[in-house]
């Protein structure tokens, strides 16, 4: 209704004249979801397509769980490549909030104290040569689900560690466009390879993961901010290119654009 506090998820796709970087927008109802009462702009801002993509690389397993909530991931042992980035940053938090046990890999120090911040357990550079026999050492029997930021320059790595049936979720093609994989290790594992847009999973998809992201949101489970392993960055509406630009720089955390509007908002 009029007044609600909201959020957006694919606010610009297909739609030249929309977006979100401007004080007024008209968007397709099945795009924009209510706002818990305890959540911030800032977070709901910070969510969208990050947090959507995290869940959906989290409930592809083929042994599930198909929807998140807590305890739907009781168990199981997630291994989230760059739990420094958006995307990683929600996967951590969703995970942790749905009982996984969450390891992450990640390029330094300053990268790992933010994975840290955001829930991860365990927290490895993703360089060390010894990386496949830490991470066996938390999950002897091999991690059941991988969310992969980058598969050209992780696919041995995942090989190595993935369990039987384990499902390896690929959302982005950091590091390179082409993997190569060994089909006959891989078919051995009965590996599930499950690639992952938000343009293309279909509005019901996207309906499901709002729904438990707003549930993660009432529990507190998505903080934002560098104390929550997410820094903020901003600009306001008339720097807009600035914040572009932040973004192109592969700066690290969230750059959120400030919006002032004509009214305020409903209590």
């Amino acid at each position: 209704g009029v007044g609600d506090r909201v959020w957006l998820a694919l606010a610009a796709y297909q739609r030249a004249n929309s977006g979100s970087a401007q004080e007024y927008a008209m968007l397709p109802a099945e795009r924009v979801f209510l706002l818990p009462a305890n959540a911030s702009f800032d977070q709901g801002a910070s969510l969208g397509v990050p947090a959507i993509t995290a869940y959906r690389a989290l409930t592809v397993a083929e042994d599930g769980p198909w929807r998140l909530h807590p305890g739907a991931l009781t168990g199981k042992v997630v291994l989230v490549a760059g739990g420094a980035g958006a995307v990683g940053h929600a996967a951590i938090q969703l995970a942790r909030w749905a009982g996984a046990s969450v390891i992450t890999t990640v390029s330094g120090p300053a990268k790992a104290a933010l994975a840290t911040a955001a829930g991860a357990q365990h927290v490895l550079t993703y360089t060390d040569p010894d990386v496949v026999a830490r991470i066996r050492a938390i999950a002897p029997d091999g991690v059941d689900l991988i969310v992969e930021v980058a598969p050209a320059q992780n696919a041995r790595l995942d090989l190595a560690v993935i369990r039987n049936r384990g499902s390896i979720a690929v959302y982005a093609n950091n590091g390179g466009d082409q993997v190569t994989l060994d089909v006959r290790q891989h078919f051995s594992l009965s590996v599930r390879y499950q690639f992952v847009l938000l343009y293309t999973v279909g509005a019901d998809v996207i309906r499901a993961a709002a729904e438990a992201i707003n549930a993660a949101l009432v529990d507190g489970a998505l903080a934002v901010g560098e104390e929550a392993g997410l820094p903020l960055h901003r600009t306001d509406l008339a720097h807009t290119a600035d914040a572009h630009a932040l973004v192109e720089s592969g700066v690290v955390g969230k750059v959120l654009i400030d919006v002032s509007v004509g009214f305020a908002p409903a209590a």
